[in-house]
């Protein structure tokens, strides 16, 4: 049973990377982001999209502690 995951494992990781290879090798069109009137360099979409997923990576589970670390705070207020 622990190698039948090992291998599910391996395959969904595979697709996963096969998948991410297709959309960046999809995606070279360069685009200039303009953000507050400040331009940015012409980089590809696709490395637009992946940075805007790791920050998303990144500051998900780093706003759920902090909600969380405040939670237990004021549960324990109340006992």
């Amino acid at each position: 049973m622990r190698n039948l995951k090992r291998i599910l494992l391996g395959v969904f990781i595979l697709m996963l990377v096969m998948v991410i290879l297709a959309f960046v090798l999809e995606n070279q069109q360069s685009v200039s982001l303009l953000f507050l009137g400040l331009s940015g360099p012409r980089i590809p979409v696709s490395l637009v999209v992946v940075l805007a997923l790791l920050a998303g990576m990144l500051i998900g589970p780093i706003v759920s502690w902090f909600l969380g670390r405040s939670s237990r705070a004021a549960r324990k207020r109340l006992v």
